[in-house]
């Protein structure tokens, strides 16, 4: 049975007995509206946890001016439903006070380096708010082992970092990308596609493959391949890039030559309002 719990006294109250238990504690820090990437991550933690936290959090500090935060989609009980189904045993759902208790501008956690480029140059100030949360969220269920999936690449770059600079007891594990048939990863934001935008949207996994079947064919200099990802967005009418970049797979600085250092290609673009990201890596 999933039990909800909505307040930090409780949630440090059921983990800490659980601990005093001898007990591991799995969690997966979500911001709700569930889909199957996030059930994939839910049923791994049930796997290799005695007790198994999900949490569900729309973090307004990592949304900027004019992005979607009021219109996030918020679906508690359908989220509930999907924990429940997968075998989690606490669901931890915080008001911003309980976060947050002196103010949304109060204090934060800053991860340099990893933050400035990509999502960090098209979203300033949107990893700070997704390091502090993280930060807030471990020190309330103290877990052993945190889920991230790697469609938002960056972000586990990110949280890893964090992990490891603040000598957090945590360890971060990722689980591939969850995708639809037709390659487009699956996100929450999915479902503000129209249909017409939909059907584009698997450029975005499209031009990624294309990009790596060029590396797997013999092309290592990065600028080539950087073109073909643009090109093969920018086929697909009505998909506006935001970036595609190709990088270290580890600090995330772009690349002159793939044959040297493990390569990720990564990309975000917006089709009408909806920004969409993905990656793929091109080297081992």
């Amino acid at each position: 049975m999933t039990k909800l719990v909505e307040t930090l006294a409780e949630i440090r109250k059921k983990t800490a007995q659980a601990r005093g238990e001898g007990r591991s504690i799995g969690f997966v820090p979500t911001m709700g509206a569930l889909h199957d990437g996030h059930t994939a991550l839910l049923h791994q933690c049930r796997r290799e946890s005695n007790l198994a936290v999900a949490s569900i959090f729309v973090n307004p500090t990592q949304f900027g001016p004019g992005e979607d935060f009021n219109r996030y989609p918020r679906t508690l009980p359908e989220d509930l439903e999907r924990c429940l189904q997968a075998g989690i045993d606490l669901v931890f759902a915080p008001s911003p006070a309980e976060l947050y208790p002196n103010g949304l501008g109060s204090t934060y956690a800053e991860v340099p380096n990893l933050t400035t480029c990509l999502e960090g140059a098209s979203r300033p100030g949107h990893f700070r708010g997704v390091a502090t949360v993280v930060l807030k969220l471990f020190l309330a269920v103290t877990p052993d082992r945190a889920y991230f999936g790697r469609k938002d690449y960056q972000q586990l770059l990110v949280i890893r970092r964090l992990v490891e600079d603040l000598l957090l007891p945590v360890e971060v594990r990722d689980h591939p990308t969850v995708r639809e048939p037709d390659g487009l990863a699956m996100s929450s934001r999915n479902r503000y596609l129209s249909p017409d935008q939909r059907q584009k949207a698997g450029v975005l996994h499209h031009a990624l493959v294309q990009a790596r079947n060029a590396v797997l064919g013999g092309i290592h200099d990065a600028d080539r391949v950087r073109q073909i990802l643009h090109q093969t967005l920018e086929s697909s009418e009505g998909v506006v890039v935001d970036y595609a970049e190709v990088a270290d797979a580890q600090t995330l600085e772009p690349l002159d030559r793939l044959s040297e250092r493990q390569a990720i290609a990564l990309v975000a673009a917006r089709l009408g309002a909806t920004r969409l990201i993905d990656n793929m890596q091109l080297t081992e």
